[in-house]
């Protein structure tokens, strides 16, 4: 075997099934092992962020990592937004870099660049390959890395002779790190502190919104009063009918300190202080009170499962039935095309086990109220603020969970980032239902433009932050890719295809224009 056999055959072993790819030259001898191989499923997107954000989105969804493969430092450059996205969702993603062969790096060619330095700031693990030799132990390695709790990014670089160039026998499936467990005295402090009668929050994210984590926090909540909240923005959230309910953070300052106003202590389970997502003049970073108490139950890469069951029994709180959801779809709406009415038929279509990945920004308002009873879902949100991860999270969603439907709620801003998303979806016929909110604007920036104070509002500053002259069309563009597509412009016509996509399989876009 040459080096990038023996390297596929060690990720193989070691249960990676999938890789989302956009090769070059430095790279063929990587594209030639997959190609003989019909054990891992090769996916191509004509855009790199395309192929990190499909990682992150299997990532969420499998437990394990995906393989992107990249062409150099700006094939890397261009995939960083989303894998900024997946390093803070702590996804296990696993990176393949091609780059010059060993003996060609001197002579500074074109595309030469420093590819460690590009990939440290978006990886938790970076390691160039020094032969052919070394190559399947260290990608043995990196998947060992990606699986650390509760993910971490593997870069691996690859130069191409170490690719091309007799190897060694692959290695056989290595053992893979279990999550540590909180530490009893962070269980005792947790458990002192929810019965000392002060007024306590419990925050959670990551590993805590489980279905299982739910009901843990919902028996803690109903012995001691806690009150129990999630982030504003979490990796994966399981919600609706049988789920126990979470109160979601509020993105705006105004909004989560008044959430939080009456706390005297905060316990953190598989998250941090709640901060402000920026800066704004005259409003505090902090969204807790000054006096309130801070305590971690558990840290991220520990398991939160593990210490809220320590926990719950700690407090005598274990005969308590978790307090679960009823079914309750929402009426639809008529006439009009609005925020809500689009809500409404959302909550009302949803299918079990529907996959929601969300980038819908200001136009998603109304869409956790009118979803919060309906169907069991898992709600997948933008981690890292970078936008343009919807589309390609939901390619990497569906490639992870093929039986399942995934609706992408996407602001169309956001969605141009990443279009070409569309075009592999077509390509692999998954079953993605894309709503696109087509205000023809960047709405969420016309807010912030007013809230940072920077008040100037005269028509050349409002042109920067508009999508109109000329209207985006987004079915011409879906269709131009592949995928079916149709426009709505009222609540009628919403509601009529929203229906169609959600009982439809394969691949479908719904233009929803709105002012």
């Amino acid at each position: 075997m040459n080096g990038a056999e023996s390297m596929l055959e060690t990720l193989i072993n070691n249960g990676i099934e999938v890789c989302f790819s956009n090769p070059g030259t430095s790279e063929m001898h990587m594209v030639a092992a997959i190609g003989k191989s019909q054990r891992m499923r090769s996916i191509l997107s004509l855009f790199e962020g395309v192929c990190s954000g499909a990682a992150d989105g299997y990532a969420r969804m499998a437990g394990k990592p995906a393989l992107t493969l990249l062409h150099l430092g700006p094939g890397l450059s261009n995939a960083s937004a989303n894998l900024h996205n997946a390093r803070k969702a702590f996804s296990p993603v696993i990176n393949l870099i091609g780059d010059h062969a060993t003996y060609h790096k001197r002579f500074d060619a074109p595309l030469n660049s420093d590819v460690e330095g590009l990939s440290a700031p978006v990886s938790h693990w970076v390691k160039t390959v020094s032969s052919a030799a070394d190559l399947p132990a260290d990608a043995g390695k990196a998947v060992q890395v990606a699986m650390e709790k509760p993910g971490r990014i593997a870069t691996l670089i690859i130069p191409a002779d170490c690719a091309w160039d007799e190897s060694v026998s692959p290695v056989s499936a290595l053992p893979m790190p279990d999550a540590p467990l909180a530490d009893q005295g962070a269980i005792d402090q947790a458990a002192e502190w929810l019965t000392n009668g002060r007024r306590t929050t419990l925050m959670m994210s990551h590993g805590a919104l489980t279905e299982e984590s739910l009901a843990l926090a919902n028996q803690i909540a109903q012995a001691t009063g806690a009150k129990i909240m999630c982030d504003t923005f979490t990796p994966r959230l399981a919600r609706g009918e049988g789920r126990c309910d979470i109160e979601r953070l509020g993105y705006f300052a105004e909004q989560a300190t008044v959430q939080l106003e009456d706390a005297e202590q905060l316990i953190m389970v598989a998250s941090k202080a709640p901060v402000g997502f920026f800066a704004y003049p005259g409003k505090p970073s902090e969204f807790y009170p000054e006096s309130c108490a801070l305590h971690t139950l558990s840290r991220v890469e520990e398991s939160a499962v593990d210490a809220l069951r320590r926990l719950v029994d700690q407090i005598g709180a274990s005969g308590l039935a978790p307090q679960r959801l009823a079914l309750v779809k929402p009426d639809l709406a008529s006439g009009e095309l609005t925020l809500e009415s689009m809500a409404r038929a959302v909550g009302h279509y949803l299918l079990t086990d529907t996959i929601i990945v969300d980038e819908s920004a200001t136009s998603g308002a109304f869409m956790p109220a009118m979803t919060r009873n309906s169907e069991p879902h898992d709600w997948l949100s933008l981690t890292g603020g970078s936008i343009g991860y919807g589309l390609p999270v939901a390619i990497g969603a569906a490639v992870a969970s093929p039986d399942r439907k995934v609706l992408c709620l996407h602001g169309d801003g956001g969605a141009m980032y990443t279009i070409q998303a569309l075009w592999t979806m077509a390509r692999e016929d998954l079953d993605i239902c894309v709503v696109i909110f087509a205000n023809r604007k960047y709405q969420i920036l016309q807010v912030e433009l007013a809230r940072v104070g920077a008040q100037s509002m005269n028509k050349q500053t409002l042109d920067m932050l508009d999508l109109s002259n000329p209207d985006i069309d987004f079915v011409k563009l879906s269709e131009g890719m592949g995928v079916r597509a149709s426009t709505a412009t009222t609540a009628d016509e919403f509601n009529q295809q929203l229906a169609t996509a959600m009982k439809t399989r394969g691949p479908c876009l719904i233009e929803a224009v709105f002012d």
